[in-house]
This record gives structure tokens, C-alpha cells and sequence, in this order.
């Protein structure tokens, strides 16, 4: 059966997203696992152009992109700008009909007048990075950014996140009605056939620039070890933020195929992040049966307990340690391997998905046929 609306039409949903993140693959995988439930969507993305190899996997999942070139809530330059691309995609969905709209970013919620009912993910926000990174007093850019956030927050009809550590900390950090539901998210499996490598290494991948993945602490770290310690991502991002890489090999930005070539030669996978409300990297990294070593925060021990080493975010001689460890004793790879594979299961398309269409159906009206999806949801 499919996720139909009234007769044969099917249930139609307008997504937002962006190109610079993990939301892009978060977009992505969820709107492909929609599709096979019968569920169309058009993803409107906000931001920079996605690159062409971004483009070329939208289309071979079938996913229609509608390029809007409106800014970003943590990108543009005055609160104004954010209100009236929310105001611009309110007025996008009124010529698709959608049954939902989909925000990946809340705040565009903030002033604009939506015909359907919202749903909006709470995938991170500038308040609770600057309480993980930073801490004391937002600055004046990052307070018209929580406003607009919080508005956007209050006028959703339905709230997700990622992880129950992070949907607890929006809550409290927006003083939330109620906590936002928890959907984990989940990512389409690599095909790319594991070859594992003659030599160990370390590798890590993201958004390098971001001070919240702590590029930093791996850095200090790489500098005590004889291993290679490998880096995906850019260091330069579109907000003008810029990091340094002194003793990782900085790999620039990568496809998720190049990504995942190196994924499947199995290095000891390292996150150091101060700031992660899910962390879709580990879980690729994890799907391709890595070693974790991870940083000790709530997200992530949520996630990843009993699957992954744990360390202090800013402790890269235990890090160093950590990583030289698990590169010499190879039947300890191994078995973290497979804790995080399995682990790794359980955060599938397929589970995010059900979650989604379940907070979907419970906005709209009741309805006799059921997906097998949302029947798996329930």
C-alpha cells in the first residue's frame, strides 16, 4: 500500500535543506526513504549550490531539487533576510499543494503563514553550539538568531531530534512546552566493497571549519603519533570561519563515494567533537565497520555506548594514545568494528523514515489505508 492522502494521490511533502552539512544527507536519505513508501517530495535548498556530484546522487535517488538561493538562518547577515525567506518558501508551497511542510530549518518558521501543517527538526542551533563550545553570554549575532529560532520552534506544529541528550537540551535551552519527539537519523548504506588496509591509519570527516568538530584536539594528537591522520572536509566555510590543519592531512572536500572508499579500508575512525547532536560521519564510519574513538559527550555516548572508546574532547594525549593503540592491536579493531556495525543497524533509512511518516500522520486527518512503514512506526 502506499502512503496515500484521499483516493490515489499520494502524500506530498515539501522539504527544506542545504548543501553545506549533514542535513543534505539527512534531506537526501529521508526523501528516498519516503519515495519507496509512495511519498513525493521536493526539496527546496537553501544556501550555497549544491556541487555537481550533490546534484547527480539527488537525481539518482529521484528526488526533484528546487535551487532557491535564499540564505541561511546562520549564514545571513540581518535577522530580516531569514523572515522573508521563510515568507518565500511559505509562498513555494502554496503551488506543489504539499499535505506537509518539512523545515530542516525551523527558524524560516519564525514570520512566515504556512497553509499546511509544519514539521520542523531540531538537527542544531547557534545557543546550544555556543553553550558547548563557547559558554557565557550569546553574542548580539547569535541572540537574533535563538529569537528567530525560538519563534520559528513555537509555530511548528510538530518538533524532532535527533538524539533524547539533544532534544532535552533544546527544550531546556528554548524553554520548550514540550520535548521535541525523537526520530534517530539514519543513513543509506555504502555499496563500496571493504579493502582493508596494508597500513592503519586514522580519518575523520566533516565540517573541518566548524569549531564544534575540535579539528584542533586531533591535530595536537596527530602530532604524537607516527600514523597518518587523515582528514575529509573543508577547512574554510561559508560563514567566513576558518581552521588550520598542522600535522592531519587535510583532504579538502570529498564526494560520499571518495569518503566512503576510505571508509571501507577500515582506519580507526575519530570524532573529537565538542558540539554533536547526532553525527552522521560516525555513523558511515560505523556502517563500514571502523573502530570508534569518540568524544565523551552526552549525543554521542547515547548513540555509541559499549560500541566506541571514549575520550575528553580536549584530552589528545589519551587520544594519541587511543588511536596508537587500537592501530597495533588489531584484533581490538576488529571486535569495535563489529559493536559499532551492529550498533550502526539499528540507525537505518528505513527506522527514520518510519518516524518521520508516523509525526506526519499524526498532523493530518485519520485516515483507513496504512503504509507498510507507518504500520512499522507504530
Amino acid at each position: 500500500m502506499s502512503a496515500s492522502v484521499t483516493g490515489n494521490r499520494k502524500l506530498r511533502v515539501l522539504m527544506t535543506a542545504d548543501a553545506v552539512g549533514g542535513v543534505w544527507q539527512y534531506a537526501l536519505d529521508l526523501a528516498e526513504g519516503l519515495r519507496l513508501q509512495g511519498v513525493e517530495t521536493i526539496l527546496a535548498v537553501l544556501g550555497p549550490t549544491p556541487s555537481e556530484d550533490q546534484r547527480e546522487t539527488a537525481q539518482k535517488a529521484g528526488i526533484e531539487l528546487l535551487l532557491t538561493s535564499l540564505p541561511l538562518d546562520w549564514t545571513a547577515d540581518a535577522p530580516h533576510e531569514v523572515e522573508e525567506a521563510g515568507r518565500v518558501i511559505a509562498r513555494i508551497a502554496r503551488d506543489p499543494a504539499p499535505d506537509i511542510v518539512h523545515l530542516n530549518n525551523p527558524a524560516l518558521a519564525a514570520s512566515a503563514a504556512f497553509e499546511v501543517p509544519v514539521v520542523a527538526v531540531c538537527h542544531s542551533c547557534v545557543a546550544t553550539w555556543w553553550q558547548a563550545v563557547r559558554g557565557g553570554p550569546l553574542p548580539d549575532e547569535f541572540v537574533w538568531r535563538t529569537d528567530l529560532l525560538r519563534r520559528g520552534y513555537e509555530r511548528a506544529d510538530r518538533l524532532l531530534a535527533p538524539t533524547a541528550a539533544f532534544a532535552r537540551l533544546t527544550a531546556q535551552s528554548y524553554d520548550l512546552k514540550e520535548i521535541p519527539v525523537v526520530v534517530r537519523n539514519g543513513r543509506r548504506i555504502s555499496q563500496i566493497e571493504r579493502r582493508a588496509s596494508s597500513q592503519p591509519f586514522a580519518f575523520t570527516a566533516g565540517r573541518l571549519w566548524d569549531e564544534g568538530k575540535n579539528l584542533a584536539c586531533l591535530d595536537r594528537a596527530a602530532s604524537r603519533i607516527a600514523i597518518p591522520v587523515l582528514a575529509a572536509g573543508p577547512l574554510q566555510g561559508p560563514n567566513r570561519v576558518s581552521a588550520a590543519a598542522h600535522h592531519v592531512r587535510a583532504l579538502g572536500r570529498l564526494s560520499d563515494a571518495e569518503v566512503a572508499r576510505y571508509l571501507a579500508e577500515g582506519p580507526v575512525f575519530v570524532s573529537t567533537a565538542r558540539y554533536e547532536p547526532f553525527g552522521l560521519a560516525v555513523l558511515e564510519a560505523a556502517q563500514a565497520g571502523c573502530a570508534l574513538i569518540l568524544s565523551d559527550i552526552p549525543t554521542l555516548r547515547e548513540l555509541w555506548e559499549d560500541a566506541a572508546v571514549f575520550v575528553q574532547p580536549d584530552d589528545d594525549q589519551a587520544l594519541a594514545g587511543e588511536i596508537q593503540r587500537l592501530a597495533q592491536e588489531s584484533e581490538a579493531r576488529r571486535a569495535l568494528g563489529e559493536a559499532a556495525a551492529l550498533r550502526a543497524r539499528t540507525y537505518s533509512v528505513e527506522a527514520m523514515s518510519a518516524g518521520v511518516l508516523s509525526a506526519y500522520r499524526a498532523l493530518l486527518p485519520s485516515r483507513t489505508d496504512r503504509s507498510p512503514l507507518e504500520g512499522a512506526a507504530a
